[in-house]
């Protein structure tokens, strides 16, 4: 049984907003489960470790004793949230939706407990609604306070459309926690409006309003812009346990602490003491991130194949000759996307695309340890890799 202070600093860490902490407390205080709900559209078909972030709160949610709801927004995916889009979202089909939603199902399951888990889709109450229904929850809320929503009152003041349908999402999101009862709905930070139109319309309902928690945006490899598979700055919860590894391994030693704080289940002050040993005793920030890097594959693949990667890792790095501690060369895009021999040579690591391309051909080209063959290579904006040219040109190398 865990005390209402232990409860609360597990529940807070990592997060940016929780409101209301006073009301948390008192239902904590009450000793019952509490329902936790989050929602997520499956506008893709697969979850990368951005999305887990959510996901690891419920979990903790789920070891202190409460009742996970996972919600699969099969009918606001066809809707599209526009929440921080300065353009109208095109909406999936429900094809689309179905097939996407199937393989959530099964990748949620590999951090969250599957017989302390409800999924729940929102079509299950949408579908049964009428039109007559939807009129009585639009006139729950004004057009003035959904333009006090960042996004909504940019495009409203810039002349850009808004359709009739992008109001209806907030209230639909609102909705689902009259539908569940839910006690607490987290959410990214860019979710906030939309978790606290839950609040009202639990009100209006005559439920007590639900706490909202809300978490950070992780950044994605580049360590500047949000994870997202479209930027090329993700690490995928179905990707190879080496690859993951790998990608791991190239996230700058800052941003190492923002993924201990927002992905690792290791406890705070195990990963405060070794900030301490590295700034204090000289430990060597790379053997730190092996254990980040060696954690979250074994979450997603299992116990060997984190040691498995980690070894991969070392003989392919460590073994290989090549240095510890490369400084990190940056190099523009071409639309998002470059060609090998534009960046090696921009790089600096050949004196020309054709200089490139040869040494390509000739095989004296590495990434990751590995050689390449193909002349048509191309890496994606966010990419970060160790590029080796013959013995002594080596370099990390990260696309912007």
């Amino acid at each position: 049984m865990h005390s209402v202070e232990e409860s609360l600093e597990r529940i807070k860490r990592g997060a940016v907003d929780l409101l209301l902490e006073e009301e948390l407390a008192e239902r904590l205080k009450s000793g019952r489960p509490l329902r936790v709900k989050a929602g997520f559209d499956p506008t893709a078909p697969d979850l990368h470790l951005g999305h887990t972030v959510l996901i690891n709160k419920l979990r903790q949610f789920q070891e202190l004793g409460h009742h996970v709801m996972f919600l699969i927004g099969d009918f606001t995916g066809m809707i599209g949230d526009p929440t921080g889009k300065n353009v109208t979202r095109k909406p999936l089909t429900r094809e689309q939706i179905l097939a996407n939603a199937e393989t959530y199902r099964e990748q949620v399951f590999r951090i969250l407990d599957p017989e302390r888990t409800e999924v729940l889709f929102n079509s299950t109450w949408f579908d049964r609604m009428t039109p007559a229904d939807f009129i009585h929850l639009a006139a729950k809320h004004t057009v003035a306070r959904m333009l006090e929503r960042d996004d909504f009152g940019k495009r409203y003041a810039s002349g850009q459309p808004i359709a009739i349908h992008e109001f209806l999402y907030p209230l639909v999101q609102g909705y689902d926690s009259v539908a569940m009862r839910a006690d607490v709905e987290l959410g990214g930070t860019d979710q906030k409006f939309n978790l606290l139109v839950g609040r009202e319309l639990q009100k209006h309902y005559g439920q007590p309003p639900q706490i909202v928690l809300t978490m950070p945006i992780l950044e994605g490899l580049d360590g500047a812009q949000k994870m997202s598979k479209s930027l090329g700055n993700y690490v995928g919860i179905r990707d190879e346990p080496n690859d993951m590894f790998g990608k791991l391994m190239s996230i700058s030693d800052d941003l190492m602490w923002r993924y201990f704080e927002l992905l690792s289940f290791r406890p705070t002050h195990e990963i405060a003491e070794w900030r301490r040993q590295i700034g204090h005793e000289g430990l060597n920030p790379r053997d730190v991130k092996f254990r980040l890097a060696e954690e979250l594959v074994t979450r997603f693949h299992g116990v060997e194949a984190g040691r498995h990667a980690l070894a991969a890792f070392i003989e392919r790095f460590q073994k290989g000759g090549l240095p510890e501690d490369l400084a990190e060369v940056r190099v523009q895009s071409r639309d998002g996307r470059l060609l090998i021999a534009n960046l090696l040579k921009d790089a600096g690591l050949t004196a020309s695309t054709s200089e490139a391309l040869r040494l390509i051909r000739e095989g004296a080209v590495r990434i990751d340890g590995e050689r390449i063959e193909s002349r048509d290579l191309e890496l994606s904006v966010g990419s970060s890799h160790v590029y080796q040219v013959g013995k002594r040109r080596v370099a990390r190398v990260l696309v912007l």
